[in-house]
């Protein structure tokens, strides 16, 4: 049923995924409209990607409720973390602790408006809970949505970085003019 939607909308998806993808933080660019968090969740579901994306508890509130956990939200207490001096880097890799398979997707540029410095959050996250980072991408270009390249967090962000950097250069956004791959690390 998911791919036929996406069918619909003139959309692929490259059934090639790595086979770290079940245990994973998975990171979504470009994130340039909210068209993509449609077509991303389709294609995670298409894939049977079995993943989760953290949202702030406020919209756990009914009727949001009633959308965002059957979509894959987990809420997340911002205020109430910050305040007992937990962070949400702390948080979110806690996730992984409850589960063997785990997925969390996270969008790094945090706006789908032009983001020259991408949060590196999903980097922390992914060292903390010793999990790769895999690369999930809607290419508007060729109209493709997939799993690419797996990076293992070293000890040298900067390196890591560069290489995820070297992979979205080459994706195409809904908005290109929104879109940007870390200039620290291009």
């Amino acid at each position: 049923m998911y791919k036929f939607i996406l069918r619909l909308f003139g959309w692929k998806i490259n059934p090639e995924i790595p086979k770290e993808y079940d245990r994973c933080v998975l990171i979504g660019a470009p994130h340039t409209s909210n068209w993509d968090f449609l077509f991303s969740v389709l294609s995670f579901k298409a894939l049977k990607i079995p993943y989760k994306f953290t949202i702030k508890k406020q919209w756990f509130r009914f009727p949001f409720n009633l959308i965002i956990k059957p979509i894959g939200g987990l809420p997340i207490d911002t205020k109430g973390n910050s305040q007992k001096g937990i962070s949400n880097v702390d948080t979110m890799a806690s996730f992984f602790s409850l589960k063997e398979k785990f997925v969390m997707a996270i969008t790094p540029e945090g706006t789908r408006s032009l983001k020259k410095e991408w949060k590196s959050g999903f980097y922390h996250v992914a060292k903390k809970a010793n999990v790769p980072i895999c690369l999930a991408y809607l290419d508007y270009k060729n109209k493709i949505a997939g799993v690419g390249k797996v990076i293992f967090p070293t000890d040298n962000m900067a390196a890591d970085m560069k290489v995820i950097m070297d992979f979205y250069k080459e994706i195409v956004a809904k908005f290109p003019h929104n879109f940007s791959t870390d200039l620290r690390y291009s």
